[in-house]
């Protein structure tokens, strides 16, 4: 067993607080009245068992948790091919290029690419 504890009857969600999309999924997500634990990667530092674990959970590898768009890695890093602990790193020290928000209950686990889809849990 991981590190992460999820539950049938609450979502947890890791999102960035900076995150448009994530505080339109969080509003949605209340509004639908689902008991919502939130993970906000800015402010709690994820360890690397975390990482591989949300990686492993959405059956990709850990550098496709990383959002080479993102402004934030695109003015500091060209695209990379690294190992899975440098991706841990980068992760950790740079949270807002993680692909959020994720949100799990139970033994499911999905990449939220639009509010809505936090009905899909």
């Amino acid at each position: 067993m991981g590190e992460i504890a999820t539950s049938n009857r609450q979502i947890t969600l890791y999102y960035s607080s900076e995150s448009v999309r994530a505080k339109q999924t969080l509003a949605y997500a209340k509004t639908e009245g689902y008991s919502i634990h939130e993970i906000d990667i800015l402010k709690e530092k994820l360890t690397g068992i975390q990482i591989i674990e949300l990686a492993d959970r959405l059956h990709i590898a850990v550098s496709d948790l990383v959002n080479q768009e993102h402004p934030a890695y695109t003015s500091k890093f060209e695209p990379h091919s690294l190992s899975t602990n440098d991706w841990i790193k980068m992760i950790q020290h740079n949270p807002n290029i993680m692909k959020q928000p994720i949100a799990l209950r139970g033994d499911i686990t999905i990449l939220i690419e639009t509010p809505t889809d936090i009905l899909k849990i």
